[in-house]
Formats: C-alpha cells, sequence, structure tokens
C-alpha cells in the first residue's frame, strides 16, 4: 500500500514540479546510509511537494531516504520515528505535528546516536534536537500583517477599519511565530483605534485554530460575523495559511461578500497553494507568503550530508530559537509575500507551477 501510495503522488507532484522523479524509483541502495523524513501530513500539498524533494536530494547524495507521513497522528509518528530507528537511520528529519510531544522519542533517538533535524516546525522539550531548517517565520507574520496595513492605508492615517484575527495550531511553534510578526505591524494600528477588531477576539488563546483546520476557521468566522457584522463591513482578515483561508473566503462569499458591491476583505495567507493563487488571480485573496519549499529540502539534505560527513552544517541563527532546554541552531530561508502583480514570476517563471495549470 505505502508503495502505490508513494508512486501516485509522484505522479501528482510530477506535474507540478518539472524535475521530479517519481517517488517509485529512488535508490533502495543505501550508499552513504539511512536517512528517516517524517512529515505530518498528506493531505496538505506542500508537504507532499517537500517529501518528494527531500528524497530526491537525499538520494542523489547517496542516501536511502525512508519517508513517512502520520496523516496528523501523534502516535502513528512516534511509531514510525521508531521504525526508522529501527531501521538504521543515521538522521532523523522530522516535521513534527506537535512539536512538545516528541521528547520520549528523541531519546530513544539520541540513544542509538541519531542525529536530528527538526524541520520547518520547532520540535520543543527535547535537548536532543540538533539542528532546525525552516524559513524566517516570525518575518512571514511581518509580511502578513504590512500586506494589510499597505493596502488599507494605515500609514498615512486611514481609518478605523475592522479586522478579524485568525492563528495557526497551537501546538505548532510556527505559528506563534507568525502571529506574533504580523501583530508586531498591526498591534500599534490597533492601539490607535485605526483598527478595530470586531469580535475582540485576540491573542493565541482566543484565535488560534487546532490542527490548521480550514472548517473550525470557517465556523469561527461564521459565528464572528453573524454576531459582529450584520450592520458592519469587514474589511480585513489576518489569515495565516492558504488552506484557512480558502475556507473563510467561502463563508465570506455565503454572508454576501464579493457581490452586490460589498467588497471582499483583505485576506493573507501563506504556501503559495494552487487553489489561493486562482484565487488571488480572481480577485480574491489577497496575498500568499511563497516558501520555496524546494530549496529548504535541498538545505536539509545539505545539512544531513554535512553531519554525516563530520563538518558543521550552515546555520544563520544561532540566538532565536530556544526549545526549553537548549537554542537549537537553525538555518533560516527568505520568506516572499506574492500578489496579483508577482505571482507569475514568482510561482511559475520560477517552475514552481506549470503555465498550464493557470488556462
Amino acid at each position: 500500500m505505502q508503495s502505490v501510495r508513494r508512486q501516485l503522488l509522484g505522479g501528482l507532484v510530477g506535474g507540478l514540479l518539472p524535475g521530479l522523479l517519481p517517488l517509485g524509483v529512488f535508490s533502495q541502495t543505501a550508499e552513504k546510509g539511512v536517512i528517516g523524513i517524517s512529515l505530518p501530513t498528506i493531505t496538505s500539498l506542500r508537504w507532499v511537494i517537500e517529501g518528494l524533494a527531500m528524497t530526491r536530494f537525499m538520494d542523489k547524495l547517496g542516501y536511502r531516504a525512508i519517508l513517512q507521513y502520520a496523516n496528523d497522528d501523534l502516535a502513528a509518528q512516534t511509531a514510525q520515528i521508531e521504525d526508522m530507528i529501527a531501521k538504521g537511520a543515521s538522521v532523523l528529519v522530522i516535521g513534527a505535528i506537535d512539536g512538545t510531544k516528541l521528547a520520549p522519542v528523541l531519546q530513544k533517538a539520541a540513544d542509538k546516536k541519531v542525529k536530528v533535524i527538526a524541520y520547518d516546525r520547532l520540535i520543543r522539550g527535547s535537548n536532543h534536537v540538533d539542528y532546525y531548517a525552516t524559513f524566517d517565520n516570525f518575518q512571514v507574520g511581518v509580511l502578513q500583517g504590512s500586506d494589510i496595513a499597505n493596502r488599507l492605508g494605515l500609514a498615512e492615517g486611514k481609518g478605523p477599519f475592522r479586522i478579524e484575527l485568525f492563528a495557526g495550531s497551537p501546538d505548532d511553534n510556527n505559528a506563534h511565530f507568525f502571529y506574533n510578526g504580523a501583530m508586531s505591524v498591526l498591534k500599534p494600528f490597533i492601539d490607535k483605534g485605526q483598527l478595530v477588531v470586531g469580535s475582540g477576539q485576540m491573542g493565541m488563546d482566543k484565535v488560534s485554530t487546532m490542527r490548521w483546520s480550514g472548517s473550525v476557521a470557517r465556523a469561527r468566522l461564521v459565528g464572528i460575523l453573524e454576531r459582529n457584522y450584520a450592520k458592519q463591513h469587514l474589511d480585513a482578515i489576518l489569515s495565516p495559511y492558504d488552506g484557512i483561508t480558502i475556507d473563510l473566503i467561502e463563508a465570506l462569499k455565503k454572508a454576501g461578500y464579493g457581490q452586490g458591491g460589498q467588497a471582499l476583505p483583505f485576506t493573507t495567507g501563506q504556501d503559495g497553494e494552487l487553489p489561493s493563487v486562482r484565487s488571488i488571480i480572481r480577485g480574491e485573496q489577497s496575498s500568499t507568503i511563497f516558501k520555496d519549499t524546494r530549496e529548504l529540502a535541498q538545505v536539509t539534505a545539505t545539512m544531513v550530508d554535512a553531519i554525516l560527513s563530520g563538518k558543521k552544517p550552515t546555520i544563520n541563527d544561532e540566538k532565536t530559537y530556544n526549545n526549553g532546554e537548549k537554542v537549537v541552531p537553525a538555518m533560516l530561508l527568505k520568506p516572499l509575500l506574492v500578489d496579483v502583480k508577482n505571482w507569475r514570476a514568482a510561482l511559475v517563471d520560477s517552475g514552481f507551477y506549470k503555465p498550464e495549470q493557470f488556462r
């Protein structure tokens, strides 16, 4: 079943990323070692793309990758990691479902002298996280908040405007960075009264979305609109992720936005997912944050190779990411704001998507 799934995914992503090999053709001989790659879910295209890309780069470097998706099941991810350790993995690359619950299995990895790279999501509460590969997650939020501020003309003193805030999963360390980055831009305008949160809901305890669920966020927005916007217009939504944004836009449309002269709110996103890019082209979603995960996958593979070659991986941050037990050395890549002005250059000309996917 796993082999069939890998081949199906290879066919899917082969249409998205020219030059990526199908999953089923990767080398089964571990010339330089076995690498375990544990990713959170197969239901989000970004993780599929990254799993394929990392496996390809590992293969080119002479390693055999064991790639598994846990489908947002923490017990399954733990069991998969244990299996990778048992199969002789020298390095584990882990995109955690819940970055606070992996300390026991990482202790098992440490006992076998297996190195651990936290991939995109910081793993907390363990001294056995050797490196962290991700994007500048605070800057992601800054870009989202700045996009809203710029579109509303807040720096020019315009307002007041009404905004609602949505954040990612509270058990994902990145979600806090995204939200804090955005609020570093938006909070001063809220304090000045140029932005008004109609629902009054602020702070991660109020605005987070467990497991990044679009349906959960959508239900919350429906309630907010019914209680607070019967006679008021919602001008902007801070949304952390494209999968959430698409659901929010559907809820807005059902409430009458985007028709009859009632403009859709400016709405942010993240990951450059295909449905959201199409939504941006249609003039619905305002922007997304593109993180070229091919680059992150390649950087991670290079870090793995450095570790197993007895070298120190290239890192550029040794201060920011304290996981509660240690400051984890990190390699941070730069995110890019994408909107209707630059989507083609950023996503098509770069080869991330094919032109025919937008015809």
